[in-house]
């Protein structure tokens, strides 16, 4: 009798392979936890993130009441919100400075996932969708200032039309898809992608990408947003000149996470390689790295090779974006001049930094793993870590009361900040407010259950 066993349908079995990994996602339900006690907040970054995201889609709304989506009338709609519109001045500086903070959320979150090895526990689905939502949210944050159209939002807008013109057959067609034939249109493009079309991607994204638990830590949520509040206060976002084409431009860079690719366009590399191949390469390469990563162990002192690798990408992205951000200060040479990176020095200083970088960590890992080594062959006991310092309830009511008064006094300040006119001051004092209200909810958590404690304590033990 012939073999009647059925060979598995590898189509039945790719079906269920993503159907085991949704069920990690959201995809299947959502249960919203409130943890009771401090947790480190790297292991919640990505719902800090999606706080960013809320807090930029609150924002941003109210924005758009005002701002109106046109070359002519783009900059001076603007100026009208900084300017006149009420609270239009925190409004504006909060959604910038948000901005900045999701990007930066969102790459914390990625290398706390890569270093941890937490992205290997059936997550791969949760990984892919994750680099895909990290790089839309690069997209949206450019689209997004670049809708002032002042000189610096010009500049970065000829940048990616010439980046997208640069690709070979689809090229000239996608820049026209994108940017459009002119300034008149690049608003209305960058406004479309930057309120609808963007948006509902990430929204969709999310939705596969989010776990079956989020972890809503309150008081990790008001500091993120006090902080966004404090920066924006102490470096409020300016609105740069109107862009003029009678005008020759003056020199500007883009935002510090597009500031890495702006220096390799400025070492006179060919456009399509560094613009479109090198960034795409990347964005592969961690979307596939979870199907690389064979690794029986998770931590990142017991995956010597990929943590060094994981490093080195650091190391780069600081070093380019150092270059990026440097001009030359002569003013008496011409622009091309003070804007052109030798590639020489540019090219081997990354080079140096790779292999120093990469040697150095690998290096690091393998000794520490030789000395607990060591410790463990010799039974040499562990360092004793320092006892916890507890407060007493009394202190602990203090402490709230004192805070409570603080905060009702910042409240008075800010208040009194804007009545005047003082902007930045109002915006700074809002953000200690968060802050301070942080602070009091987190003692508000650490005194329940201080007191819950002590109460089982007094508790008698009934025999």
């Amino acid at each position: 009798m012939g073999d009647t066993s059925k060979k598995p349908n590898p189509l039945m079995q790719l079906l269920l392979w993503i159907w085991d990994r949704l069920d990690r996602s959201v995809f299947l339900g959502l249960r919203i936890s409130i943890p009771n006690r401090y947790l480190s907040p790297l292991g919640f970054l990505g719902c800090l993130t999606f706080i960013v995201f809320v807090l930029l889609g609150i924002t941003g709304g109210v924005l758009l009441l005002y701002y109106v989506p046109t070359f002519s009338e783009a900059w001076s709609s603007v100026k009208y919100i900084n300017d006149v519109v009420p609270y239009g001045f925190h409004i504006r500086n909060i959604h910038y400075h948000a901005s900045n903070a999701m990007v930066f959320l969102a790459l914390a979150h990625m290398y706390y996932q890569f270093f941890s090895g937490r992205y290997r526990i059936r997550n791969e689905v949760l990984w892919v969708t994750g680099i895909l939502l990290g790089s839309i949210t690069v997209l949206e944050a450019f689209t997004g200032y670049n809708l002032i159209m002042n000189e610096r939002a010009v500049l970065a807008i000829n940048i990616g039309a010439s980046l997208n013109n640069a690709a070979p057959i689809v090229g000239p067609l996608a820049k026209q898809l994108l940017f459009g034939a002119g300034l008149t249109e690049v608003v209305l493009r960058m406004y479309s992608f930057h309120v609808f079309i963007v948006p509902i991607v990430m929204v969709i994204l999310m939705f596969f990408h989010f776990p079956r638990t989020l972890v809503w830590d309150i008081p990790m949520s008001a500091a993120i947003c006090g902080s966004i509040l404090l920066v924006g206060g102490l470096y409020p976002v300016e609105l740069g000149l109107p862009f003029d084409p009678n005008i020759p431009p003056g020199i500007t860079v883009p935002e510090w996470y597009l500031t890495a690719l702006y220096a390799f366009l400025r070492t006179g590399a060919e456009k399509f390689t560094v613009g479109l191949v090198l960034p795409t390469i990347f964005i592969l390469a961690g979307m596939f790295i979870i199907f690389i990563d064979n690794s029986k162990r998770f931590t990142w002192r017991e995956r010597p090779l990929l943590t060094a690798i994981g490093v080195t990408t650091i190391v780069q992205g600081y070093l380019t974006s150092f270059w990026g951000f440097y001009v030359n200060p002569d003013s008496s040479i011409d622009l091309f001049t003070r804007l052109f990176i030798q590639p020489l020095p540019f090219y081997t200083a990354m080079l140096i930094s790779v292999v120093v970088s990469f040697a150095s960590v690998y290096g690091v890992i393998n000794y520490l793993k030789k000395r607990d080594a060591a410790r463990i062959a010799s039974r040499s006991p562990r360092p004793k870590s320092m006892p916890m310092t507890t407060l007493k309830s009394n202190w602990l009511f203090i402490t709230m009361a004192a805070l409570i008064v603080f905060q009702i006094f910042l409240t008075a300040l800010s208040i009194h900040a804007y009545s005047n006119g003082l902007n930045s001051l109002s915006l700074f004092e809002l953000g200690l407010v968060m802050i301070t209200f942080s602070v009091m909810t987190h003692l508000y958590r650490y005194g329940k259950n201080i007191i819950s404690a002590d109460l089982v304590k007094a508790t008698p033990v009934s025999k």
